[in-house]
């Protein structure tokens, strides 16, 4: 059951069959779930809507994860962004952290990871500074 304290949280992947299950399995576990198969999208669905967290595909057509949660940062810096990609060379986790994301997750996942990873962020996100 939504409520008012449900948290909200943007999906952001190019793949349509993955972006309907963790649709599906995000909503079962308490959330409540928006989704975008890319940037364009996901910058509209912001403009129409306040989001908690985003889970944010490295790997997309059109502007890639990385450089979107750059410019995340600057324009949206209360959304925290889990990226979620194919890449797991330190290199790459690296580059997604500096980049201002708070978690990265390497593709393929245990989707209950997922969901105490994006707690975790909600949790660290409400912590008075």
């Amino acid at each position: 059951m939504l409520t008012a304290t449900t948290p909200h949280v943007l999906v952001v992947d190019d793949d349509a069959r993955l972006r309907a299950l963790l649709q599906q399995y995000l909503s079962e576990h308490g959330y409540f779930v928006s989704t975008a198969a890319q940037v364009v999208e996901a910058e509209e669905a912001l403009r129409a809507f306040t989001c908690d967290a985003m889970v944010l595909d490295v790997m997309m057509p059109g502007e890639d994860g990385v450089s979107y949660a750059t410019r995340l940062r600057r324009s949206h810096p209360h959304v925290p962004v889990l990226l979620l990609t194919a890449r797991g060379e330190a290199e790459d986790r690296i580059r997604g952290l500096e980049a201002g994301a708070l978690d990265y997750l390497v593709k393929p996942f245990a989707p209950k990871e997922l969901v105490l990873r994006l707690s975790n962020l909600l949790s660290r996100r409400a912590l008075p500074s």
